[in-house]
């Protein structure tokens, strides 16, 4: 007879502060052995030369991953010009004799300044892009060609912060999809002396930032205090961009077995932050309406995402708990 798979006894997100060297499955494998259950998943990987936030979602809180997609994402990125390298970072090897450059801030910050608002990104050849259903990077590590498409992306900030020998450190923001260590290639073409990606911290994923992130040893520390879930972000508090509305009894029935439900703007409460393009449409006349609303029960619950049909009628696409 087959088990079937227990549900994760607990639900939500966690923001660890990944340390450099691990890779971002070597800390998706630490937390489940550390939570006892393998229900997690992430919201986006970080190379092993990266630190910063992680995002992990546990339980029940993995099916909200596809409302996560395309979310900004936010880094402090030093790079060292002298001399490029293949993999455009520091686990790469040297393309030319390293040069001694003296780095002018006002020239750096002109080719940062320029470079903010969309444009094409031609991946690096070491990346995890397929070619004919293979990773770029195995092609690459055998020398042979690798031609990969350009993909739009968009900076939405890219500031000098500092220079420290040969080291520019820059704040950049940009959207999903963004190569920081093509920038810094980018940017060491552009001034001739080569340069790389040397350090890279990503301090925020949409709602998500730095200083919500714990270390793996300190989560370490909580579980065995058996204080685990007071670490994790509970599944209510996520997604707080989409508005959510409070349903009477009678309605959370009809939401819990799947069923379309109606609803008045006047019952919506507004998400708390600004919403993504394209997560709001109109009603009839003009009247603004989300696209997407949280669902909550009478108990302060969760209780499904649901998305707009028509005007005022909305249909469950992710329903966390059904009736019997």
């Amino acid at each position: 007879m087959t088990r079937q798979p227990q549900p994760a006894p607990i639900d939500g997100a966690l923001v660890i502060d990944k340390p450099k060297g691990k890779t971002s499955h070597d800390v998706v494998d630490a937390v489940r052995h550390l939570a006892g259950f393998r229900q997690i998943g992430h919201l986006g990987t970080l190379d092993p030369l990266a630190t910063g936030v992680l995002v992990l979602l546990l339980g029940r809180a993995t099916r909200l991953v596809q409302f996560y997609a395309g979310r900004r994402k936010r880094y402090t990125a030093g790079f060292r010009f002298g001399f490029a390298t293949d993999t455009y970072d520091s686990d790469g090897e040297a393309q030319a004799p390293e040069a001694a450059p003296v780095l002018d801030a006002a020239e750096l910050e002109k080719l940062a300044a320029e470079r903010v608002g969309r444009f094409e990104q031609i991946p690096p050849s070491f990346s995890a892009k397929k070619i004919k259903g293979r990773p770029a990077y195995e092609l690459a590590r055998k020398k042979q060609a690798v031609e990969l498409k350009p993909v739009e992306v968009e900076l939405y900030e890219y500031r000098l912060q500092e220079i420290e020998g040969n080291i520019a450190r820059f704040v950049i923001e940009c959207s999903s999809g963004t190569y920081i260590r093509s920038l810094a290639h980018e940017m060491g073409q552009k001034i001739g002396c080569g340069a790389h990606l040397a350090e890279i911290t990503r301090t925020a994923v949409g709602e998500f930032s730095l200083e919500q992130a714990i270390k793996l040893e300190e989560l370490a520390e909580a579980k065995k205090a058996g204080r685990f879930a007071d670490r994790l972000i509970p599944l209510e508090s996520l997604l707080p961009n989409f508005p959510r509305v409070n349903v009477l009894p009678v309605i959370e029935k009809r939401v819990r077995h799947g069923s379309k439900f109606n609803i008045s703007i006047a019952q919506l409460q507004p998400g708390r932050v600004d919403p993504p393009p394209g997560a709001t449409t109109q009603l009839d006349g003009g009247e603004p309406k989300p696209a997407r609303l949280r669902v909550f029960g009478q108990q302060e619950k969760l209780i499904a995402i649901a998305e707009a049909v028509v005007p005022r009628t909305y249909q469950p696409i992710v329903v966390f708990e059904s009736l019997p």
